[in-house]
């Protein structure tokens, strides 16, 4: 760990600025702009350009796992930012309250996010979607856990 003082602005910004990044991502992301009528296309001369060429009806299945593929990863990755900002908040906290928080975090934004969907035309909501982004951010985090006991057990096991 750093010996950075745990106080002042730089500090908590260093620590929360990744949470509210990825927030803002999420907001960017959540707009009518990027619904998968939007993305389709894009994502789909990328994928053919690497892949070759694809049918249509093959196209939509592959657009719908490449879309749930950013939900599992990208909450995944929100989910580790709120783990870390936890972490370092709370200096005597264990792992498992620290993960707790960064799933509550993390569901509610997902919660929020299908909530401001639910509003636009051109989007869905689907109480599905929060289940797949906190199941990314449990596997996010139990593979960090799995890599601090093995490789960092000291790191793990802070002092209470």
């Amino acid at each position: 760990m750093s010996s950075k003082p745990r106080t002042g602005f730089a500090y908590w910004a260093w620590v929360w600025f990744p949470v509210i990044l990825g927030i803002a991502v999420i907001m960017v992301e959540s707009t009518e702009m990027l619904g998968s009528d939007h993305t389709s296309d894009p994502l789909r001369r990328l994928y053919e350009f690497f892949f070759g060429h694809v049918r249509w009806q093959r196209w939509e299945i592959i657009h719908h796992y490449i879309r749930k593929s950013g939900h599992f990863l990208g909450y995944g990755l929100i989910g580790l930012a709120w783990l870390r900002a936890w972490w370092l908040t709370l200096p005597k906290s264990h792992f498992l309250p620290d993960a707790l928080l960064a799933l509550l975090g993390t569901a509610l934004i997902a919660s929020c996010d299908e909530w401001h969907q639910s509003y636009l035309p051109n989007r869905t909501s689907s109480p599905w979607d929060v289940v797949l982004d906190c199941t990314g951010a449990i596997v996010l985090q139990l593979l960090v856990y799995i890599f601090m006991r093995s490789l960092r057990p000291k790191r793990l096991a802070r002092a209470a």
